[in-house]
């Protein structure tokens, strides 16, 4: 009779060899965390119909000397006069149309709005030749355009509270923030103006909106003139 062997059965994956590890499946637990795309898709989304939107504010919402202004402040602060200007003189045109702008806005708006320009190097000389060199190219520059300077003015223009118009109105007049507005100051904005109004229709014109006779217009009054 066979005595039954002692010895284990062969391995059935054969000849002996160990067994080949099987490729690591990662766990639910490591899994890649999902990607940025839906929001990096949102935000380009979003800066697309920004664009649009833009492009269709009405320049005729504005009255014909709110189109000059936009048109003057753009060009006192064009300073080469190539119908394009840089971030310092967007800041600049901006302000002088009364929108105070943070630093962080204004690059916001020559990024999203700006076109790019060839780097120059700051010590003189092309990008390319500075690259040359092995030093870091500058980052391009941006310039905008009067048309897209003058689409985002009429945006915002139209947007403002016709309160707030008449406030920075006022302070235009109100030179050194006293509160009221001068023969004074009414004779130097005329002057700067260009208007031809005599020294008597000056004071006519004080004296036509002073309620309180003290021989200026205060804001109130002011503000009562503007909304008839």
């Amino acid at each position: 009779m066979t005595t039954p062997s002692t010895h284990p059965p062969a391995p059935r994956y054969g000849l002996n060899r160990p067994p080949q590890p099987h490729a690591h499946q990662p766990s639910a637990s490591f899994a890649p965390a999902p990607t940025s795309q839906p929001k990096a898709a949102q935000r380009l989304e979003s800066e697309r119909l920004e664009k649009e939107r833009l492009a269709r504010a009405d320049l005729s919402e504005l009255s014909e000397e709110q189109r000059e202004e936009i048109s003057e402040a753009f060009n006192l602060f064009d300073l080469d006069k190539d119908g394009y200007i840089d971030y310092h003189e967007c800041k600049v045109a901006m302000k002088a149309l009364g929108f105070e702008m943070s630093k962080q806005e204004i690059l916001g708006v020559m990024e999203r709005y700006g076109v790019a320009t060839a780097a120059q190097n700051t010590v003189g000389g092309s990008a390319a030749a500075a690259a040359a060199k092995g030093k870091a190219a500058a980052p391009p520059r941006r310039l905008l355009s009067f048309q897209a300077f003058q689409q985002l003015m009429a945006q915002r223009i139209v947007a403002r509270d016709p309160q707030e118009e008449i406030q920075r109105a006022f302070e235009l007049f109100d030179e050194g923030g006293k509160g009221r507005i001068t023969l004074q100051d009414l004779t130097r904005v005329a002057r700067e103006l260009g208007e031809g109004l005599s020294h008597d229709e000056l004071v006519a014109m004080i004296e036509e909106f002073d309620m309180d006779g003290d021989n200026a217009i205060s804001r109130e009054e002011f503000v009562n003139i503007c909304l008839g």
